[in-house]
C-alpha cells in the first residue's frame, strides 16, 4: 500500500517535541509534559495523562475571573505523542529565545511548561471599551497558536490598528492603545460594526487572522 500520507507519518514520528503534523494539526513528541487547551486533544500514542490546570496563582486567578481572559488549560504529561487541533483552524509555532510575546487567550494552543506567562491588560483599553486582557508569554521555549483563516503577519514600522478580535498575537514590545472609530456606526470591521480598533506603535509585529474567531454564545435568560 501506498501514500504520500504513510511518508508524512513516517517523518514527523522522528522527531520529539512540538512540530507541526500539518497545517491544522499540531503534534507533540512528549517525553515530560505540555500544557495544552481543554478539549483540544483529537489523539494519542503512549502513555499519556490528562489533568485540568489552574491558573498558577492566586494573583493569575483574580485576574482571570475579573477580566474573563486567560485559557482554560490541562496539563498533558508522559511519554508518547500526542495531536492537538481546534476546529480546523491554521496552527502556527513559534520559538521564543528569551523574549515575550502577547497572545490573545482564544488563540492559545499549546506551549511548553518552560515559559512564563501572565494576564496583562491591553495599554490604553479602558473600561469605555470594554478592557482587553491577554496573555503575555516569556523566556524560552515553543508556544503554538490557532488562527482562524490564514493570517497575514504586518511588520509594525508606522500606526497600525487591528479589530481586536483579529489580533492573535504581537510584539509585547509594541505601545498597544485604543482608537475610535471616527463615526461610532461605522461598519468599519468584519463583525457587527466595532467602534475601537487597537492601535499599535514601535517596532515589531502583529498576527492578524482571516476572521474574527467564533462569536460568542448568546447570554443565557
Amino acid at each position: 500500500m501506498r501514500s504520500e500520507l504513510f511518508s508524512e507519518q513516517m517523518r514527523e514520528s522522528q522527531h520529539r517535541g512540538m512540530a507541526l503534523q500539518n497545517p491544522r494539526m499540531l503534534r507533540v513528541g512528549l517525553d515530560g509534559e505540555v500544557y495544552a487547551r481543554q478539549g483540544s486533544m483529537v489523539a494519542y500514542q503512549g502513555d499519556i495523562d490528562f489533568a485540568y490546570k489552574g491558573s498558577g496563582s492566586i494573583a493569575k486567578f483574580l485576574k482571570k475571573s475579573l477580566s474573563g481572559e486567560g485559557v482554560p488549560l490541562m496539563t498533558v504529561s508522559g511519554r508518547g505523542d500526542v495531536f492537538f487541533a481546534r476546529d480546523a483552524w491554521e496552527i502556527h509555532v513559534i520559538d521564543l529565545e528569551g523574549d515575550s510575546i502577547t497572545v490573545n487567550g482564544e488563540n492559545v494552543l499549546a506551549f511548553e511548561p518552560g515559559l512564563e506567562w501572565d494576564i496583562r491588560r491591553v495599554e490604553g483599553a479602558g473600561l469605555v471599551s470594554g478592557g482587553l486582557f491577554n496573555t503575555v508569554f516569556s523566556g524560552t521555549g515553543r508556544i503554538a497558536v490557532a488562527c482562524h483563516g490564514t493570517p497575514v503577519l504586518l511588520n509594525v514600522d508606522q500606526p497600525t490598528f487591528v479589530d481586536p478580535q483579529a489580533a492573535v498575537a504581537w510584539a509585547a514590545s509594541l505601545r498597544t492603545g485604543m482608537r475610535r472609530t471616527v463615526k461610532a456606526g461605522a461598519l468599519i470591521g468584519r463583525g457587527s460594526g466595532e467602534a475601537f480598533q487597537l492601535a499599535f506603535e514601535g517596532q515589531g509585529f502583529v498576527l492578524v487572522q482571516a476572521s474574527e474567531g467564533v462569536p460568542p454564545a448568546p447570554a443565557s435568560a
